[in-house]
């Protein structure tokens, strides 16, 4: 096993989620003696180090214009953040050439903090988001973009809402459970950073397509939606099928912006408002929530896909212990 490859499965574990925690070079070369075997120099650690961080899909990432090092967040699975850029380029991906390398990262880049957007935006709205991003990457079939979301959004729906956590009512959740009922609400989620004449209805028919064995459906636009005929196409779809439609208004100057993914993730209250008052929510149709799960799809994907187990039975601790919390991938 090479260094990089060594380093690569330890540093997750020694690095912190935020870059305000980041930690320096000469301490993290300590912690990773420890962890590995090897007579390895200050010198060639370091440089690993250095040269990982500017690779966007290791998990080590050095703060801008600082000192130290922290975990990057996760990777855009890899199918859903090409339909984005295949989006952005009105599906001529010819239109990036070859030596637009710094045009690509800035693309990905404004995707990871409009994902990192999404994610707290709904926990500080009392929904609890799960992403799906083994069943989109890289060595996936195409086909997965019509079978699984980017998100699952929860909506416990026998509690108080907090950030991040909930206390269940254990009278409503016992009620619930005689009667057979969920006592949550499940929507699958599709995130798109723009909508075009062009590309609207593949967006509109994967979040349907992508919801069948949830209780509603979700595409999530980042960029404003100012062309009339645009949103009279996607009321008119959503009428018809249920789908619900928003943009959060985040041009390509706001999400340009905003601080780096992490920073997004992690923000202090105060910075998290900051960063929420930049939004102009437009609610162009609401999502039509069916009262049950469609049961076989979902047995279907628990056998074809790890994450949906994990889905499964992350809802089931958070039942059996009358308390819904976010998710952690353990």
């Amino acid at each position: 096993m090479t260094l990089r490859d060594k380093l690569t499965d330890i540093l997750p574990n020694l690095l912190p989620g935020n870059p305000k925690d980041a930690i320096k070079g000469t301490e993290l070369i300590r912690l990773s003696r420890l962890q590995m075997d090897g007579n390895y120099s200050d010198a060639s650690l370091r440089y690993h180090y250095s040269i990982m961080s500017c690779d966007p899909a290791s998990p080590i990432a050095k703060v801008e214009k600082g000192h130290g090092y922290y975990r990057r967040s996760a990777a855009i699975p890899a199918l859903s953040g090409a339909q984005d850029l295949l989006s952005m380029t009105q599906g001529r991906l010819d239109d990036l050439k070859p030596d637009d390398s710094d045009r690509v990262d800035e693309a990905l880049l404004r995707i990871r903090k409009f994902r990192a957007v999404v994610t707290r935006y709904f926990e500080i709205n009392g929904r609890f988001p799960f992403a799906f991003r083994e069943a989109l990457g890289k060595n996936s079939p195409i086909s997965n973009l019509w079978k699984y979301p980017e998100l699952v959004l929860v909506d416990w729906e026998t509690g108080a809402a907090a950030d991040e956590e909930m206390s269940l009512d254990q009278t409503m959740l016992a009620f619930k459970q005689r009667l057979g009922i969920a006592p949550f609400r499940l929507h699958a989620a599709r995130l798109r950073i723009q909508s075009s004449l062009q590309t609207y209805r593949e967006d509109f028919f994967q979040t349907l397509a992508v919801s069948m064995w949830a209780q509603g459906g979700e595409l999530i636009y980042a960029a404003p939606i100012e062309d009339e005929a645009l949103a009279d196409s996607l009321r008119r779809l959503s009428a018809a099928f249920g789908v619900g439609v928003t943009s959060l208004g985040l041009t390509s100057e706001v999400l340009d912006e905003l601080p780096r993914p992490a920073n997004i993730l992690n923000a202090h209250p105060s910075e998290t408002e900051a960063i929420m008052a930049k939004l102009d929510i437009n609610r162009i149709s609401m999502p039509v929530s069916r009262p049950h799960l469609n049961w076989s799809v979902l047995t279907s994907m628990r056998n074809e896909s790890a994450e949906a187990e994990k889905l499964v039975q992350w809802l089931t601790r958070c039942i059996d212990s009358r308390r819904a919390e976010a998710f952690k991938d353990d």
